[in-house]
């Protein structure tokens, strides 16, 4: 083989990763983690106590867990070329549905804490139902009423935050049920429990949509769900159910929540969720036009608006600032993200090969 066919085949080679929708997230992390690494030298300390991993980057892990849920769930909805910008609502009833069932009471005296007032499987199973059943109450709307998406989560959007505060009663519920703990404070192999979650739910998807013609569905109807009625494909049945899991996704991430912080609050929890989910999908390279999905690339978008927001508060940034230090840097990795601006940097690339 010459030389110059070695180095076409490493040019097509190198065109074809920067073109890839997981090179910029995995660049902009990596520059994150450097910055960190250059700037704060206690970022990548990690200490052992009790058996347990502690550090700024297993808290990152940590607290991005239920965005990086949410943001797998979003990710099925938005490939059906559909939006869902209730999903932090439904993170506030899912906690809240958990603490009113679980009960916020200390025994007499303030001694050790009353014993929950359901059994917490049952506790749990309730929350996750109420909160798919927003999802396919989504679903619905959306596939067999013809509603615009926009439209019918929008209604969820505002009425959801109502219901959870009928269901606290407009307080925050204190959780003092100590086994509900664990699942946003436990740890498992020394690393935080909530990791386990997001990886059950990440391989769950991943064997759907890439073991399974689902993945290919959810494409298909994303790109033109006409001509996927007409291939045979149920558009309406795959765009329910993804709307009902993005529902359950929410609820798992406002269990999560609710243990993390042992309280259930309906006016607050989950506020504004939903556009840090949206940016997690778009960081990750999935396209709001729909089609083509990366289920990875959200999780690395997720942690991307996680690991910028705890490098800009661990710098010392003014508050004030720290927003729009995040939108300058997600704005520019949306815009490296978009496909005219990949194909004018192959075209560049080409063109210096040529010259």
């Amino acid at each position: 083989m010459s030389a110059a066919t070695k180095s076409s085949g490493a040019s097509e080679s190198l065109r074809a990763l920067v073109r890839g929708r997981l090179f910029w997230p995995l660049v902009t992390l990596a520059l994150l983690l450097l910055f960190n690494l250059v700037f704060n030298a206690h970022f990548f300390s990690i200490t052992v106590r009790d058996g347990h991993l502690y550090g700024s980057l297993i808290d990152i892990l940590n607290r991005a867990a239920p965005l990086m849920i949410v943001a797998m769930g979003l990710t099925l909805v938005i490939a059906t070329h559909g939006i869902d910008i209730s999903v932090g609502a439904v993170v506030a009833i899912s906690g809240a549905v958990a603490a009113t069932l679980i009960g916020g009471q200390l025994s007499p005296g303030g001694g050790a804490p009353e014993a929950a007032g359901y059994p917490m499987p049952l506790v749990i199973l309730a929350a996750l139902g109420v909160a798919m059943a927003l999802g396919m109450w989504n679903g619905a709307l959306i596939s067999f009423f013809g509603m615009q998406p926009i439209i019918a989560t929008l209604i969820l959007l505002v009425a959801g935050r109502g219901v959870a505060q009928l269901i606290t009663d407009g307080q925050i519920i204190t959780i003092y049920h100590t086994p509900y703990f664990f699942i946003g404070n436990g740890f498992l192999a020394g690393l935080p429990f909530s990791l386990f979650i997001v990886s059950a739910v990440l391989l769950l998807l991943l064997v759907l949509t890439r073991r399974t013609a689902l993945g290919l569905f959810i494409e298909a109807v994303g790109l033109n769900p006409v001509a996927a009625r007409f291939a045979g494909v149920r558009a309406r049945a795959i765009t329910f159910w993804a709307y009902a899991f993005c529902g359950l996704c929410a609820g798992i991430a406002g269990l999560i929540i609710s243990s993390n912080v042992k309280s259930a609050d309906g006016n607050n929890a989950g506020l504004l969720f939903e556009l840090d989910a949206i940016l997690a999908v778009v960081l990750g390279g999935t396209s709001l036009n729909g089609g083509r999905f990366t289920l990875v690339g959200s999780v690395l978008g997720a942690l991307i608006i996680q690991t910028l927001t705890t490098t800009i508060y661990s710098v010392g940034v003014p508050p004030e600032v720290t927003l729009v230090v995040k939108a300058a840097v997600v704005f520019l990795v949306s815009i490296l993200q978009s496909d005219r601006v990949r194909d004018r940097i192959t075209s560049m690339a080409r063109l210096g090969e040529a010259l």
